[in-house]
């Protein structure tokens, strides 16, 4: 029979709560695992320069020339 108790009634609270936090624990931890780390974005936007040497376009404040010349203008350059 379908009859409401009171054990019938705990287990469904029991069941509800238990759902509800769970799918608030996934929902935190796919926000923390989705989140961007600024340095990782900083690093995809910066500006494209051209060097004046060889026409390669560049990020500015290179560290070594992409073309492996040591007399290229752009290294250490902030554009």
């Amino acid at each position: 029979m379908l009859g409401f108790s009171l054990p019938k009634l705990l287990f469904l609270a029991i069941v509800i709560a238990a759902v509800w936090y769970g799918w608030k624990w996934l929902e935190r931890r796919g926000a923390v695992l989705s989140e961007d780390k600024p340095a990782d974005k900083a690093a995809l936007d910066q500006d494209l320069v051209a060097c004046t040497a060889c026409g390669t376009y560049v990020a500015s404040g290179l560290a070594i020339c992409p073309d492996g010349r040591a007399d290229c203008p752009m290294i250490g350059r902030r554009g």
